[in-house]
């Protein structure tokens, strides 16, 4: 919720949307198809802006216990490749 921010949806509706980090933390942990081109486009959004030290903090243990290190293989590649 602290990494939270408010959304004005026409007409004056406002929702608090949780950060482009946490939503790649979902996406890449949940790994379907369309999490991943989700990702990508949060990347090519975002850019630079994103502070890639808390999405690998708080993906990592999760991949771990998931079973699955190669979650961070593929953000790391989508990474590179789509960060402007």
């Amino acid at each position: 919720m602290a990494r939270s921010s408010p959304f004005t949806y026409p007409p004056g509706i406002e929702l608090l949307t949780c950060s482009a980090e946490d939503l790649i933390v979902m996406k890449a942990f949940a790994g379907r198809g369309q999490d991943w081109v989700d990702v990508e486009r949060i990347i090519v959004r975002r850019g630079a802006a994103l502070n890639w030290g808390l999405i690998t903090a708080e993906l990592s243990p999760l991949a771990e216990l998931k079973g699955a290190p190669e979650i961070m293989e593929q953000l790391e590649r989508r990474r590179i490749e789509f960060e402007l």
